[in-house]
Formats: C-alpha cells, structure tokens, sequence
C-alpha cells in the first residue's frame, strides 16, 4: 500500500470512487449477512464512504480503517458529528476517531490496516469491503484478504461473514485503482476459508474510462 499515492489522491480530491449516495448494492443485499440488529459491521479502507452513515441507521454499530487523516475527518464533518481522537495504546502513531450517529458509534480508524490486530478492531458481526480489495494491486491482495480474516471474527470466534463488491473489466484498457478482478482470483484469495457466492454480476461504469465494458460483481462470502 502506497501511503503517498493515497494522500495525494485525497489532497488532489481525485476521489471519484467516493459516491454521494448510498450504494445501491449494499442497501439490496445488505441483508444476505443477516447482521442482528445492534451488530457491528467492519469497513476495511473505509475512506468517509457514505455507506457507513446508511449502516448506522439501520441499527449498527461501524467500524472503519482509513489510511487517510483527511478522510476521516471529512466523514464526522459531514455527518456534523464531533468525534473524540484516542491514541493507540501501544502504537502513538494510530489513532481512532469515534462519534455517535442515529444512537449508533462509528470508530474510524487512522491507521495502515495492516498494522492492526483483531484485538483493536473488537469484534464484528460482517464485513463490508466496497472499494479496498479492488483498490489493492495483485501482489497485495492475497496478504490483505488473509488479513481481513484474521480480523474480522466474531464475538463466538467465528469468521463473520462477508458482502464484497469487485469490477470486471480488460485490465490492459485501463491502468487500476480501481483493478479488475477476475472470479478466478476471488477463489484463490477467500477459497480456502470461505464459501463464496456470486449474488450478482451487473454492467457497470468506471468514471474515468466510461467507454470501458466492466461488469460488477457482489459476492457473499461466508
């Protein structure tokens, strides 16, 4: 992960994988995860997606992990939340940020994700992954969805299942982020501790190359 390459995106605002509503994905098969009322979901490279806000009104608890500062900080604002900053207690340079929406608290975490345990992350019930999986270039991918494993257990000791959102596309046409991912792939990074499921395969656009043939697809992993 290339923290500069991140930060230039967010100083820059080249963040056209930010969307100003609600992913239309999540809200239709959100329910796939079957999430009690009061759990708590896990957003891995979280950036200040609006979905979170979506999430704690239906009843969750967030929890998200951001490379960027900016980002996070960007999130409370916009949902005019104050949030409170703890440090790390054994790492002074992490932090968290954390504030309460619609009854519900959302921890953002400032951190590289993998310089997290599942020890700071606390127990989830699911993991939502939007935009980092395809955000992660091919030699990062199999160490980060091993990670998100480890990470997202839940409070019986269980992996907690996941929604994750991937793109399909020609990946000689287009220089990634955001990667094209292929099913083949999917296998190999979650096969070996998941049952994946393809809930659906969908035409798609990429902002910055709109001629491009992209599908999307929505994956339930459990």
């Amino acid at each position: 992960m290339n923290p500069e390459f991140w930060q230039a995106r967010w100083q820059e605002k080249r963040i056209g994988f930010n969307q100003s509503e609600v992913n239309p994905l999540l809200t239709k098969y959100f329910s796939h995860l079957n999430v009690p009322t009061g759990g708590r979901v896990f957003l891995p490279l979280c950036g200040k997606s609006i979905d979170m806000a979506w999430l704690a009104a239906q009843g969750y608890d967030v929890v998200g992990v951001e490379l960027v500062e900016t980002a996070v900080q960007e999130f409370f604002a916009e949902q005019n939340i104050i949030p409170t900053v703890h440090q790390h207690v054994r790492n002074p340079a992490i932090k968290y940020y954390q504030g309460q929406l619609t009854g519900r608290t959302i921890t953002l975490w400032v951190a590289d994700i993998f310089a997290l345990t599942a020890e700071d992350i606390g127990f989830v019930d699911a993991v939502y992954d939007k935009a980092a999986l395809i955000a992660l270039p091919a030699n990062m991918r199999m160490k980060y969805s091993e990670h998100v494993h480890k990470l997202g257990v839940n409070v019986s000791n269980k992996i907690a299942p996941q929604l994750l959102l991937t793109l399909n596309y020609d990946q000689s046409k287009k220089n990634g982020p955001p990667f094209s991912i292929s099913s083949e792939q999917i296998q190999q990074y979650y096969g070996e501790h998941y049952q994946i499921n393809e809930l659906i395969n969908e035409p798609a656009t990429i902002g910055s190359a709109p001629e491009l043939k992209v599908t999307e697809h929505v994956w339930l992993l459990n």
